[in-house]
């Protein structure tokens, strides 16, 4: 797609969706990009071990992410699928985003339209592989969006789904209470899961889980402090990336750490029959 076309659009018109839009619209189109970060590096290897571990070869495979804040902003992950042969496409509320991000996936084709994860606007059964880390958490109707992702999933296709977890070992829940309480936290509504509760999410709709895992095993706050320093106080970055470099070494080295991250995912299963499918079931995560 041209960055010059007009932006295809397609959300869910309600106030969770009209709020959701403004909030993200304005975050988009003010936010710093958080690209070359010393977490944001972390951050893309776990993301690339994902897909290296759960997904099949990319190569000509349709990979569909959820959002595209990403691209826009962070660890490009779409990019790298594209440079592995894949076909990406990515949806987004923000129009600032999802142009920045069609700017990033330009050599790969990639399609990128403004987009309610809840109202997606593509057929039935058309993604090989789903990827949304970070997103459904946003909307208090999460299951809505669980069911989407569900429908443009083609049967035997592969879905990672990940969202914060409930119970992160640094705490980086309460932090996020803490700082919404004052106003200071930059991402709106968010929601954390236990792997159980996210477990029942994901299988709601008909996917079959076939393994938990998760990335960023970090403090919350080092996280934070890294990309205040990347966009604020650059001539502080050195010491604060060398506090990042243990944590990433340990989820190289540390298999067992994975599931301790701040994200945690499932990986599932489209079936290949359908017929048992519980599309209008709804679950809440514990």
């Amino acid at each position: 797609m041209s960055t010059d076309e007009p932006l295809p659009t397609k959300a869910i018109e309600d106030n969770d969706g009209r709020a959701a839009r403004a909030f993200w619209e304005d975050v988009g189109a003010t936010f710093p990009s958080l690209k070359g970060a010393a977490s944001t590096r972390y951050y893309f290897d776990c993301e690339r071990r994902l897909f290296e571990t759960f997904f099949p070869p990319l190569a000509d495979r349709r990979v569909f992410k959820t959002d595209l804040w990403d691209e826009a902003k962070n660890t490009e992950i779409l990019r790298w699928a594209g440079e592995q042969g894949a076909r990406p496409v990515g949806v987004d509320v923000a129009p600032d985003v999802v142009r920045e991000a069609s700017r990033v996936l330009a050599p790969f084709r990639g399609l990128c339209v403004v987009s309610d994860v809840r109202a997606l606007p593509f057929a039935d059964a058309t993604m090989d592989l789903i990827y949304s880390m970070g997103t459904i958490e946003h909307f208090h109707d999460w299951d809505v969006a669980m069911r989407e992702i569900y429908r443009v999933t083609k049967p035997g296709g592969t879905a990672i789904i990940g969202v914060p977890n409930r119970l992160d070992p640094f705490l980086r829940p309460l932090l996020v209470l803490g700082l919404r309480a004052f106003g200071m936290y930059a991402y709106g509504l968010e929601r954390s899961f236990t792997m159980r509760g996210l477990r029942r999410c994901v299988e709601a709709p008909g996917f079959r889980v076939t393994a938990g895992t998760g990335i960023l095993f970090i403090p919350g706050w080092l996280r934070m402090m890294d990309l205040w320093c990347h966009t604020r106080r650059a001539h502080l970055g050195a010491p604060v990336a060398a506090m990042v470099r243990p944590f990433a070494w340990l989820y190289e080295r540390v298999p067992a750490v994975r599931r301790h991250g701040y994200l945690i995912a499932c990986v599932a299963v489209k079936p290949l029959a359908s017929g048992g499918d519980a599309v209008g079931a709804r679950a809440r995560p514990r």
